[in-house]
């Protein structure tokens, strides 16, 4: 009884080490509110967007789960520091003091920053003009490093979703918005419309990433995976969708 009890265990053990390890749901942190790259359909109540779609292309194409884990866009960083999070998208530009602390994807999508104002301002007109103006823009992003940095500004409005910065302007608390270059054109094809222009050229040419925790194996997966969404055209397909021009 004691052999057969001991070849039990020593089978189970076998089927055990043998069997494919049952994977990990991943955790994939996005922004609440970035439209056209992720933001909720209030028609359905889900997030949707760019990043959205093509995040969900990509781990079809890994064959990965995940669930979909809607936050600030300044906790995306930390969470994958922590390990909270394994895949940050959120339209994440690829910046030499984040890649210390994180991995990124190659680039997917180009990007720069813009100058947005009220239609009727007629005083600024690029970087240089913003000295001495209020400047509302998004905490923890590109943007509001640059303009600390580079626009000399009366002061610096930071704020934590796209909406309010937008707001600010509008109500009259901010002389201009300095953001990223799609969100800026999404703003003005829709709830600004009509009421807002860009001023100065485009800012900051940059790359978005897709981000990891630091030696995460889904960096190759992810490059590989990528570049195959390029060649068969269902990436140039999302883009059309989302931004309606070729991707450049």
């Amino acid at each position: 009884m004691k052999r057969f009890v001991t070849m039990l265990c020593a089978l189970a053990m076998s089927v055990a080490l043998c069997a494919p390890a049952m994977a990990k749901t991943l955790t994939v942190g996005t922004d609440t509110n970035f439209p056209p790259f992720e933001f909720k359909d209030p028609a359905s109540g889900k997030h949707t967007g760019f990043d959205v779609e093509l995040w969900a292309a990509l781990a079809k194409e890994i064959g990965a789960e995940y669930d979909l884990q809607p936050m600030d866009f300044n906790g995306i960083i930390p969470g994958l520091q922590s390990s909270q999070v394994d895949v940050g998208i959120a339209g994440i530009t690829i910046k030499p003091e984040r890649a210390k602390v994180v991995d990124f994807s190659d680039g997917y999508y180009n990007a720069g920053l813009l100058i947005l104002v009220k239609k009727d301002n007629n005083e600024i007109t690029d970087v240089a003009t913003l000295k001495g103006k209020v400047v509302s823009t998004k905490l923890g992003t590109t943007s509001e490093d640059f303009v600390k940095k580079e626009a000399h500004a009366k002061d610096v409005k930071l704020f934590p979703n796209n909406d309010a910065m937008f707001m600010e302007l509008m109500a009259g608390g901010a002389d201009a918005v300095v953001f990223d270059s799609p969100v800026i054109a999404d703003f003005m094809r829709k709830a600004g419309k009509g009421q807002v222009k860009v001023v100065g050229p485009l800012y900051k040419g940059q790359s978005y990433g897709i981000a990891f925790p630091k030696g995460s194996p889904l960096v190759v997966k992810v490059n590989a995976a990528l570049a195959q969404m390029k060649a068969d055209g269902r990436y140039r397909d999302l883009y059309v969708k989302w931004f309606g021009t070729e991707p450049k």
